[in-house]
């Protein structure tokens, strides 16, 4: 592959709802421009861009590859992006990298979730685009019927550039609606033809529209159409060009990636409306190089290999940059361009253009590579946070350390994912985007690292408490001959919500020598770790030393130590103890649709409603619910809004369980610290 100067580069991300066609669209691309023999298939796993082993078992994507392709005398990067919601993470590093983004809708399905969820991303950021209605040779396919949900849903700024010729098992070819030229489809050979007689009018229509929303965006052009002279067909691609480049207008095309038909007016729209870098950035070879990672894959043999943007200037193979984010230089290696999991070396990268290398020490996703003179970093990816928590343990004994590691390799790939340890129950919890995410990082645990794993639900850090007070006595005393243990104290125990643990002395006279007080309350502490009711910790509580006994011989620390566990345990027992659960400060946003069917849910989840308001298109109900009632509500609410509604989570507070949960909780405790 030559090397291209910024202004014949396109960086293109394609965005869609699961399953709408970016991979084979892909291939397409690669078969047109003579870079594969053969169309690869997602069914047999012989497609370029998903080469992971869970892409091919699932058949779908998990990663977002680069497909570099040529064409036109332009170089094409294609970010093709994962349409499924668990990977998140993975769209929003591919629309990072691209200067412009193709968004796919199935002709059959139509607007679904994922076009939404796509179109709000790119929308969000004004990133240039085109629309493309595919699977047209699909039975019921209807392009005239997405075009109206298109517009319905993202308003006029969505304009047709071609109509599909026929449909369904017929579709074979389109009309360009600005150069009125009809191109038919026959065995991978394209030709020109007349216009379908049946299409002529729907064709005027719809061609005086786009003529009329491309002129709205140029005063002289507007002038020209409302006199009613004649507009050049290159003065409308003009406008056309710098509507999309400021967002305003959307061109919609249609096509079947499968069948090869209309992919290469795809391409062609793609290098002549959407922005190169230069139009778009400071991007310059004229300038000292900066680069910008916004991908990174591990691998176990090879190492890290770290995907970049050429922000500025350019960089070469076996030279030194600077890492701006880590402030420390980096050895850069041999510098490769990525077509799938192939990696084709190349000796420089200009302005624009992406690249990848391999080992660098410390650089991370999110980071900035300049040439050590500019310091100025990049504004990092700002992943969503993960709310799936589940529990991962190595299936074999003695792997705790290989599955550490290998979760903090996995980490260094995908920032929507975190692990942390919870001390108190010892597990290790793995937060995901959903369960397919957590599934798919498991499976790469076993495939990259040999670890296998299990999945189990995160235990709750429940809490011991009592509700009266109580006055009890604790006595240890023990003779052995020679030296015995004395240790005896008053103890009065009760409710205490301002801290977890006070302890009180209030000895008169000496009952309990000073020597001996801390060692009660050290005692007491140490108690804390487990109550009488399923050894939870215990808090909320306050221990008052009224009064006690010693022995001159017999007394020691430990003993006093004994006495005060015994006072403890029996102090819990008779302060009616009670069981906490944490309870979590809970917000959901959702289309005002799914209002009803969100607050039945958190009911049900023994929920409190604080309250509800609107944010923008959204609203906002907001809740304090149990911890334990929350544990797969990623999923859950995944399903009650089909997938349009979010939600944070944060910790409250701890409140009483319900006796009849409590008793439950109780019981399930004891039976697994009986297998324990």
């Amino acid at each position: 592959m030559k090397d291209y100067k910024t202004n014949d580069i396109r960086n293109v991300c394609f965005v869609s709802h699961g399953g709408a066609g970016k991979t084979t669209l892909s291939e397409a691309l690669l078969f047109n421009t003579k870079t594969i023999d053969r169309m690869g298939r997602i069914e047999e796993g012989t497609t370029v861009s998903d080469y992971d082993p869970e892409e091919i078992e699932r058949q779908f994507s998990v990663s977002t590859s680069l497909i570099p392709i040529e064409w036109k005398n332009c170089k094409i990067n294609v970010l093709d992006t994962p349409g499924y919601f668990d990977f998140l993470g993975e769209v929003l590093s591919g629309l990072r990298a691209a200067d412009s983004a193709v968004l796919m809708v199935c002709g059959t399905s139509g607007v679904e979730v994922g076009t939404e969820k796509a179109f709000s991303l790119i929308s969000k950021d004004r990133i240039p685009s085109l629309i493309y209605i595919n699977k047209m040779d699909r039975e019921n396919a209807d392009f005239y019927k997405v075009m109206e949900e298109l517009r319905d849903k993202f308003g006029k700024k969505i304009v047709p550039l071609t109509l599909p010729i026929g449909s369904e098992v017929s579709f074979k070819g389109f009309i360009d609606l600005l150069t009125k030229r009809a191109q038919v489809y026959t065995n991978n050979k394209m030709e020109t033809v007349d216009i379908p007689e049946d299409m002529q009018d729907k064709m005027l229509t719809f061609r005086d529209e786009l003529i009329e929303s491309i002129v709205e965006n140029d005063e002289i052009l507007m002038e020209k159409f409302l006199a009613g002279e004649e507009l050049m067909t290159g003065d409308l691609v003009n406008v056309l060009k710098a509507a999309v480049k400021s967002f305003d207008l959307i061109p919609v095309l249609c096509g079947s990636s499968l069948k090869n038909i209309a992919v290469d007016k795809l391409m062609d729209t793609i290098v002549d409306i959407l922005p190169s870098p230069l139009e778009l950035t400071v991007s310059d070879n004229n300038k000292s190089f900066s680069a910008f990672v916004f991908k990174t894959i591990t691998d176990p043999f090879v190492g890290k290999l770290s995907i970049f943007k050429v922000m500025s200037g350019s960089i070469s193979s076996d030279s030194t940059v600077y890492n701006a984010t880590k402030k420390m230089n980096e050895k850069i290696g041999q510098l490769y361009i990525l077509r799938g999991k192939k990696q084709i070396a190349v000796q420089q990268l200009g302005a624009g253009d992406i690249g990848a290398v391999a080992k660098l020490q410390a650089t991370m996703t999110g980071d900035t590579l300049t040439d050590g003179i500019n310091k100025k970093t990049f504004e990092s990816i700002h992943f969503p946070t993960p709310l799936l928590a589940l529990a991962i343990e190595p299936k074999a004994k003695g792997d705790e350390d290989k599955i550490s590691s290998g979760l903090s390799r996995l980490m260094e790939e995908d920032r929507t994912f975190k692990v942390e340890k919870n001390l108190e129950t010892g597990q290790m919890i793995i937060y995901g985007m959903g369960e397919q995410h957590i599934e798919v990082l498991c499976k790469k645990l076993m495939s990259k690292f040999g670890v296998e794993c299990e999945l189990k639900d995160p235990i709750i850090p429940y809490r011991e408490t009592i509700k009266r007070k109580a006055k009890v006595e604790g006595k240890h005393k023990k003779q052995t001959g020679g030296h015995g243990q004395y240790g005896h104290v008053w103890i009065e125990f009760e409710p205490n919500q301002n801290e977890d643990f006070k302890f009180e002395d209030k000895i008169f006279g000496g009952a309990v020598p000073k020597q001996y007080i801390p060692a009660v309350e050290k005692g007491l502490r140490e108690c804390l770790k487990e109550g009488v009711l399923a050894k939870y910790p215990v808090v909320n509580i306050k221990a008052t030393l009224l009064d006690g006994s010693y022995h001159p011989v017999d007394s020691s620390e430990m003993a006093f130590k004994m006495a005060a566990a015994i006072a403890f345990k029996k102090g819990m027992e008779q302060a009616n103890p009670v069981l906490l659960e944490p309870i979590m400060h809970v917000e959901v946003i959702i289309p005002e649709e799914y209002m009803g069917d969100i607050i039945g849910d958190l009911n049900k989840r023994r929920g409190h409603i604080l309250g509800m308001e609107a944010k923008d298109e959204f609203e906002v109900v907001t809740a304090e619910v149990p911890q334990a009632e929350m544990m797969r509500y990623a999923t859950d609410l995944r399903s009650i809004t089909q997938a349009r509604g979010n939600f944070t989570m944060s910790f409250a507070r701890y409140e009483e369980v319900p006796p009849p949960i409590a008793a439950k909780i109780i019981e399930a405790r004891k039976k697994m610290n009986n297998l324990a």
